[in-house]
């Protein structure tokens, strides 16, 4: 099998608009409900500050980027590339599973259409029907 070139960690289900939340997403919902031990949250906000100096966040470029009329069902992939800001996302799989989250690693060559890109990642909105799905590498709890 051919590397994918973009890869998204996101729940393994959709939720109920139909959209597959991403894991960033997922555990910054669960610390806006109170659910995260100490030492969860202590990782969440140190690592989404490393993320958010690393990392360009769509939003600061087009604040209008994951809009859902605009742009419906709107999701950022990390490009295969980025490896350092792809290895830090195991803390929040590994937080998720601790609640029990089911979440998958999904990896494709065609996530939709790009409607945002930089070095380490792109926006897309997904192709119709598809959710911007690709193969499974990984499915846990």
């Amino acid at each position: 099998m051919t590397e994918a070139l973009y890869l998204r960690f996101q729940s393994a289900a959709p939720d109920q608009d139909g959209r597959f939340v991403g894991i960033f997403g997922l555990v910054n919902s669960l610390a806006r409900k109170g659910g995260l031990t100490v030492e969860q949250e202590r990782f969440r906000r140190e690592n989404n500050d490393w993320y958010d100096t690393h990392f360009t966040n769509p939003t600061d470029v087009d604040p209008t980027i994951y809009d859902h009329e605009l742009n419906p069902g709107a999701a950022a992939w990390f490009k295969s590339s980025a490896r350092a800001l792809i290895e830090r996302a195991a803390g929040y799989v590994d937080i998720l599973a601790a609640h029990g989250i089911a979440c998958e690693l999904v990896c494709t060559t065609t996530p939709g259409r790009i409607i945002y890109e930089d070095d380490q990642q792109v926006v897309v909105v997904p192709h119709a029907g598809s959710g911007g799905t690709g193969t499974v590498l990984v499915d846990g709890t």
